[in-house]
Parts: C-alpha cells; sequence; structure tokens
C-alpha cells in the first residue's frame, strides 16, 4: 500500500490515516521539514488516498485515479513553485490558484494543490491566500511544505495544521540509498552528511565529500583562541555559498552528535569510518560544552537560511567552538 512507501515518519502516517478514517482531514497542512525528508512524498500520497476510488485510510493503487497520480498527470492536482526566472511565488500565481480552485474539479472529488517551498511566498501573495487557506472553495486541498515554518507569517501559520517532518535517521537513509543500487559502504558514508535528507544524500559527490569531511575534521581539531588565525583561516577556507555552507553546518551537526554520543557513554556512532577523530573531538570539549556548540551551530543553520553572511557566520561558530572547553 503506498503509505508503507514513506520511512521514518509512522507516527505522522497514523494521525493522517486516522484523519482519513474520521472523515477529518483539515484543509490546509503545513508540513515543515528539511527537502528530501518526505513531505512531498506524503502530501502526495494523502491527496492520492483523498481521491481513490476505493474510499479507505490508503490508497488502492490499481484504480484510474492512483494510476494517474503515480503518472504525475491528475488534472485536479495543481503545483505551485516558483516561475524559472524568479525567486519567489508572486501574487499573481496564487490568484491564479484561487480561480482554478474555485472550478468544479474534472475527476476527483476535490480539488488539491501542493505549495512549494511555502516561505518563497511574496508577502504580497500569502495575504493573498489567507482566505483561500481558511475556507478553501469546493472543499480543496492545500499542502504547503515548508524547510522551516518560522519564515512563514504567523497568519499563514495559524490557519494550517502543522506537521513536523524529523530528518531520516543515518540508517533510514542508508536503506533507501541501497534500494536504489547504491554501494552498501558509499551508502553508509554519505548517509550520515546528508542531514537526514534523501535528496541532498542522492545529490553528494562521494569523492569530494570524502576530501571536504577531512578538511573539516582538520579544522576543526586545530580551532584555538590562542592561535586566532586557525579561526579566520577555518572560515575562509570552508565557507562558501549559502548551500554549501549548509553541506558544511549539516556536516558538523553530524559530528557533534556523534560526539555528544560518546560523550553520554554510547559507543554506537554514525560516522563510524572516521571514529578516532570523532572520539578526539569528544575528548577536547567537556560533554556540556559539546551539547552548547551543538545548538550553537542549528542557530548558525537558521541564520544560514535566513540569508545571513555565511563567511561571517562561520567566523562567529568558530569563536565560539574555540572558546571554553
Amino acid at each position: 500500500m503506498p503509505f508503507a512507501d514513506i520511512m521514518g515518519h509512522d507516527r505522522i502516517i497514523e494521525v493522517l490515516r486516522r484523519s482519513l478514517r474520521n472523515g477529518k482531514t483539515a484543509h490546509s497542512y503545513l508540513f515543515e521539514g528539511v527537502p528530501g525528508s518526505g513531505r512531498k512524498k506524503t502530501a502526495m500520497m494523502l491527496i492520492q488516498a483523498l481521491f481513490c476510488k476505493a474510499l479507505t485510510d490508503d490508497a488502492c493503487g490499481d484504480c484510474h485515479s492512483c494510476r494517474k497520480i503515480v503518472s504525475g498527470n491528475h488534472p485536479d492536482i495543481h503545483h505551485i513553485v516558483p516561475l524559472p526566472d524568479k525567486r519567489d511565488i508572486s501574487i499573481d500565481q496564487l490568484r491564479e490558484l484561487q480561480h482554478i480552485l474555485s472550478l468544479r474539479p474534472y475527476e476527483a472529488p476535490r480539488k488539491a494543490c501542493i505549495i512549494d517551498p511555502a516561505e518563497r511566498m511574496s508577502v504580497n501573495a500569502a495575504n493573498s491566500l489567507l482566505k483561500t487557506l481558511e475556507e478553501p472553495p469546493g472543499n480543496a486541498l492545500i499542502v504547503l511544505l515548508t524547510e522551516n515554518a518560522g519564515m512563514l507569517l504567523s497568519t499563514v501559520r495559524s490557519r494550517c495544521q502543522l506537521i513536523r517532518f524529523a530528518p531520516l535517521s543515518p540508517e533510514h537513509v542508508i536503506t533507501v540509498l541501497e534500494r536504489s543500487g547504491m554501494p552498501p559502504e558509499t551508502a553508509t558514508l554519505i548517509a550520515p552528511m546528508s542531514g537526514g535528507s534523501l535528496q541532498r544524500a542522492l545529490e553528494l559527490d562521494n569523492e569530494s565529500l570524502v576530501v571536504r569531511r577531512e578538511a573539516v575534521l582538520s579544522r576543526v581539531s586545530q580551532l584555538s583562541n590562542n592561535r586566532i588565525a586557525t579561526i579566520f583561516d577555518a572560515a575562509e577556507e570552508l565557507s562558501g555559498n549559502r548551500d554549501a555552507t549548509l553541506e558544511l553546518l549539516d556536516m558538523l551537526l553530524s559530528f557533534f552528535r556523534d560526539a555528544v554520543h560518546l560523550g553520554a557513554g554510547n559507543r554506537e556512532i554514525v560516522n563510524r569510518s572516521v571514529r578516532r577523530a570523532i572520539e578526539s573531538i569528544a575528548a577536547q570539549r567537556s560533554f556540556p560544552r559539546n551539547l552548547e556548540i551543538l545548538e550553537q551551530i542549528n542557530a548558525t543553520k537558521r541564520d544560514v537560511q535566513r540569508n545571513a553572511n555565511s563567511k561571517l557566520a562561520l567566523d562567529n561558530l568558530f569563536m565560539a567552538m574555540a572558546g571554553n572547553r
């Protein structure tokens, strides 16, 4: 059954299936999580179950509606994304969507749309959507996908049922990568650096990842307030564009999560192939300090996601990491 294809989100799937069984699905959902964590796939599975002729809490996969959705050509599903030459989703796109939703569905009992990424709606576009989110015409279903719900207007968030998708565990990422034909040793290397995103895992280059991982571990081990150059040299070497900086921060999160696990007495870590380096990171600082750094890395990632200057953000992070041990 289709919902069974979604890994790592059993609680969310059970909530959605219960709402389907009870006929109490929300009009508007806000799915928050990193791209590649399963948000979009879950949204499509929810729509497929709603449109399915079997009228159960899951899609049959065999009816005319299910087959059309799988092939990507169902006329009552609409995807709103930024136009190719634009950064934001415009108010004109949402006005067109509102018109489409006001029309009768072609085949399904209702229309459905997915807006992705929702945080890229302009302020005017988001404001124009408020009434539609509250009372979608024709009982339409609207699903907004976002990496960070805090970047949306509070008035948008309050009109949607928020569901948070945790990043996939490295074990789930490894399983999916191996099912796709990736050798186990490659999947084991890439998964910890994916940040829980299957999309990012598939985009990572194995050879360049090894080189970058070694550079990051080397720079982190050298950070010292007594040698201020180590801080700025690290930021200079490791910073890049926004995407490269976010990849670096995901790598640091993976390293320090493992360091925290070791500090808590848990010998099972994700980055097993560089265990000695992770043990060194854990030993350099106290357990509470490694917890603080983990939160500082998360805070830096949020800042970069909000378009903070990558180099300055890394300068500040590395200064904090070089501080009290």
